[in-house]
């Protein structure tokens, strides 16, 4: 009898998980589904990097601005750059992969940036797979110079997961520097980012402000939050009529623990542990150096949660991140 019953739970669990598929696009690109429904797209050719749009969270409501892949009235169409779930410098070698050419309009305007423009190419999956708890992308992208040359290699594991109030997307990168020599400037612009909906921005555009707010693990609310370290960093605001937020959790072993976060109220939101003094005009200059075959490794969590950091059970999900 006791067999049985515990057959019976395992069954009853086992039916009531969340169940994953992962379909490769014809554009070379994949699409995450969570019990048939889409959770996130990985888009390799619509830009100088790949990037993850839209991306949904636990209720269904869309958690990433759309902007520039769609032009929706009423949202912020500023920074066309800030792509859904996106990685990029401003500077490594001298090379930019944070903005784009539809960043500046007319080039001619902007030579000498647009000149260092380069790109984050994906090359492969080392891993595309649907498990019973989770989805699995292991991206390897290769990052060109404006001329096409190799100069460095990331490889960017993406965990999906999902239960009943909560969403996340694990980041695990690598970036190795292959080639040779890899100098990593000290740049505001650089890191790990996701753009949130414009009505959870905190400020929407010029004197209109959104139903959004940030709070970090220090206690720092909006602005007061832009340049500091913590631990973890929390966005939420009212999307289509309910209180949703994302939270990005940063793990111990990830670069410079803990990192700065370049997070603003018009909703950019990025983990930028490569950006010190251009962050924090009293702090030491970031910039390093890794000799050729030296990498360095970033991870993150993207908590996608219900209500706010306290409802959402931010810190808990941080706790929990950490000791993995």
């Amino acid at each position: 009898m006791k067999l049985l019953l515990a057959a019976s739970l395992l069954l009853a669990s086992v039916a009531s998980a969340a169940q994953f598929t992962v379909e490769k696009t014809a554009t070379g690109g994949a699409i995450v589904k969570v019990d048939g429904q889409v959770f996130a797209e990985y888009i390799v050719d619509q830009a100088n990097k790949p990037y993850l749009a839209p991306v949904f969270g636990p209720t269904g409501k869309q958690m990433t601005r759309n902007y520039p892949m769609k032009t929706v009235e009423g949202e912020q169409h500023d920074h066309p750059h800030h792509r859904g779930i996106c990685f990029g410098s401003e500077g490594i070698n001298g090379i930019e992969s944070w903005a784009e050419r539809l960043t500046f309009g007319d080039t001619s305007k902007t030579p000498e940036r647009v000149s260092k423009l380069g790109s984050e190419k994906h090359r492969e999956f080392k891993t595309l797979e649907a498990k019973p708890d989770s989805a699995v992308l292991v991206s390897i992208i290769d990052y060109l110079d404006p001329a096409g040359k190799k100069y460095l290699e990331e490889e960017r594991t993406m965990i999906f997961r999902a239960d009943e109030g909560s969403r996340s997307i694990e980041m695990k990168q690598i970036l190795t520097a292959t080639e040779g020599p890899a100098h990593f400037e000290d740049k505001k612009d650089a890191g790990l980012s996701i753009r949130v909906p414009t009505e959870m921005a905190v400020e929407m555009g010029k004197n209109q402000k959104g139903s959004g707010h940030i709070i970090n693990s220090e206690g720092l609310t909006d602005a007061e939050a832009w340049g500091k370290r913590a631990k973890w960093c929390d966005y939420y605001g009212i999307v289509g009529g309910e209180k949703l937020g994302v939270a990005m959790l940063n793990h111990p072993s990830s670069f410079r623990f803990p990192t700065p976060w370049h997070v603003r109220t018009y909703g950019l939101f990025t983990a930028n542990p490569f950006g010190t003094k251009s962050l924090d005009k009293n702090a030491p200059d970031g910039a390093y150096d890794l000799k050729k075959g030296e990498s360095t490794f970033l991870r993150h969590l993207f908590f996608f949660h219900k209500g706010d950091e306290k409802e959402g059970k931010v810190a808990e999900a941080y706790e929990a991140f950490a000791k993995q």
